[in-house]
This record gives structure tokens, C-alpha cells and sequence, in this order.
């Protein structure tokens, strides 16, 4: 990435995240037309089958759209604010939100001494911000200026609703292929389909083993693609930050300040986790997850603000120290 712009790495990500979004439809539509064709063992329920498999991800899209906003807010113990109650956090957000060119949007302060933040929201005009009172005790006004910079890019860059999109093509993927297994363990009609098929059966056996692997191996590709999706995303809004603040040190100092801080956060979950600024789960609790991070780590994140800055990559001593304590 020598010698990259912020520009350069925000159209990069954007491209990355799309093409990676693309490969989750792709095999969405790749393991409809299998299972259908498996079932049926005609391609006209071959195609019948990737219709349901889409109307499926437009239902459980259309309930995550309009509610899960409050849902996660709700589940992360939120309270709205004002001004009389958070004044530098208020005025932080405001500044930030002219800067980035959008609504101010509701902000909202998590009782928890862990410093993180989140955004959240179906668009910016419906969007909502929550920060950590530990957040508001540990940083000051610059490294709060690069946090909330960086929430607010999400909201610019609706990478909520991305996210939402390929969450939803993910867990419509799981559903699919959790209910082919089934229904190919309990053996739910397959002779049948094959004794009509008359000469096709060769074809439709093979369809039948692409199926079988595709509903086996397709969640666990699409779970990669999603955290890969996510962690482009996190470099974006990092990117986005600096592009919003012009000033990649205060954004830098949040990001060594929040991994290097031990108290854990203790309303995140395995389905929030992703939302938040850093990884609100630690490397030392047993909930973690190195396998499926839905974070970049936070020495890439950093040197990556740190040649924007044209400053030197963090020493050997600092990688490990980080490493360690993310």
C-alpha cells in the first residue's frame, strides 16, 4: 500500500466489499438451484428453488430493516441523551456530523466502564449512535473526534445496511442448507424424483452430491465472506475517519488506547460484537473467537492511518504488546 491515499483506500475497500458481496449471491443462487435440482431433479424446480431461497432473504431482511436498530440498542442497555446530559459528547457529534454531511443522529450512552462505541441505523436520516461511559472518561476530545468520526462513516457509507444485506444472505445460505441435510437424512422423496427422471439419473446423482457438499461446506464459506465484508468495511470507515476529521492521530491513539484497555464489555455478544468500534470481546474471554473476527487486526488498522500520516509502521515491541492485549 505504499505511498496510498485515504481515496485510495476507500475505493479500494468499497470495491473489495462489493465483490465480496457478490460471491455471497452467487453462492446463494449457486446452492438454490443445486438443492432444487437435487429435489426435483428438473431444472424448472431447480429454478423454483432459488426463488424461495431469495424470498426468504427478502423476508428476513424486511424485519431487520425497519426493527433491528432498536433491537440492538435495547439489548445493549442504550439510553438516549441530550445536551444538558452529555455536553462534549453532543457537541463532539454534531461537529462530526456536519463534517461527514449528514443528519445529526440520536445518540445514545451505554452505562459499561469499557470504552467502545456503535452505529447503527437503516440509513442516515434513521441513524443512532451509542457510546460507552468509559469511552467518555478515557479519551479525550481528539481520540472522541476520530471514534466518532469513524461511527459516523459508517452511517455515510451505509455500511449497516450493507452489513445487513450480507448478514441476511449468510443466514438465508444456513437456513437452506440446514433444511436440505434434513430432508436428505429423514430421505424425503428423493427415489421418487430420480425413479421419473428416467435417463437423467446420472446427472441428477451428481446434482445430488454437489448439493450435499454445497449445504455443508456454503455456510462456512459464506461466515468467512461475511467477516471479510465486515473487516473491509472497518477499514473504510477508518479511512472515512480521517477523510471527516483530517487528522489520523487522534483516531490512532483511540484505536491503541481501546485495545490496550482490560475491562471487558460485558452487554456485547457474538451478534453485536461486529457493530462495534473495536472488537468488544477480549482475545482472553472465553466467548472469543479468533477464527471468525469480524475485526481487522488493530496493528493493520494503525499502520494503515500511520502511512496516511506518512509516519513509520509501530516497532516490533509495540506489534507484540498489541497483539497480545487485543
Amino acid at each position: 500500500m505504499a505511498g496510498s491515499t485515504f481515496y485510495d483506500q476507500i475505493a479500494a475497500n468499497r470495491r473489495n466489499s462489493v465483490l465480496l458481496a457478490l460471491f455471497v449471491v452467487l453462492l446463494l443462487g449457486a446452492l438454490g438451484f443445486s438443492i432444487g435440482y437435487a429435489i426435483t431433479g428438473d431444472p424448472l424446480g431447480a429454478i423454483g428453488a432459488t426463488g424461495i431461497a431469495v424470498a426468504l432473504g427478502v423476508v428476513m431482511s424486511l424485519g431487520s430493516y425497519f426493527a433491528g436498530d432498536q433491537l440492538v440498542l435495547a439489548a445493549s442497555g442504550a439510553k438516549l441523551v441530550d445536551e444538558a446530559a452529555a455536553p462534549q459528547l453532543m457537541n463532539v457529534v454534531r461537529e462530526m456530523a456536519i463534517a461527514a454531511n449528514i443528519p445529526m443522529p440520536k445518540v445514545h450512552v451505554i452505562d459499561d466502564s469499557a470504552p467502545n462505541a456503535f452505529a447503527t441505523g437503516r440509513d442516515p436520516k434513521h441513524a443512532s449512535i451509542a457510546v460507552t461511559t468509559g469511552l467518555l472518561q478515557k479519551l479525550d476530545r481528539e481520540e472522541l473526534q476520530g471514534v466518532i468520526g469513524h461511527e459516523l462513516s459508517h452511517v455515510r457509507n451505509l455500511d449497516i445496511r450493507f452489513s445487513l444485506i450480507v448478514g441476511v444472505l449468510v443466514g438465508s445460505i444456513a437456513l437452506l442448507s440446514d433444511f436440505f441435510l434434513r430432508f436428505t437424512f429423514w430421505g424425503g422423496g428423493r427415489g421418487r424424483s430420480r425413479d421419473r427422471d428416467g435417463g437423467g439419473g446420472g446427472f441428477a446423482v451428481v446434482m445430488m452430491v454437489v448439493a450435499i457438499v454445497l449445504s455443508i461446506l456454503a455456510p462456512i464459506a459464506a461466515r468467512f465472506v461475511q467477516m471479510a465484508v465486515s473487516r473491509q468495511r472497518e477499514y473504510l470507515a477508518d479511512s472515512s475517519a480521517v477523510q471527516v476529521t483530517r487528522n489520523p492521530v487522534g483516531l490512532e491513539r483511540a484505536l491503541a488506547k481501546i485495545s490496550a484497555d482490560p475491562e471487558v464489555l460485558e452487554v456485547a455478544n457474538r451478534a453485536t460484537q461486529h457493530l462495534y468500534f473495536t472488537n468488544p470481546i477480549k482475545k482472553f474471554e472465553d466467548r472469543a473467537s479468533g477464527l471468525f473476527s469480524t475485526h481487522p487486526p488493530i496493528v493493520e488498522r494503525i499502520n494503515r492511518l500511520r502511512e496516511l500520516s506518512g509516519g513509520p509502521p509501530l516497532t516490533a515491541t509495540d506489534v507484540a504488546t498489541l497483539a497480545e492485549l487485543e
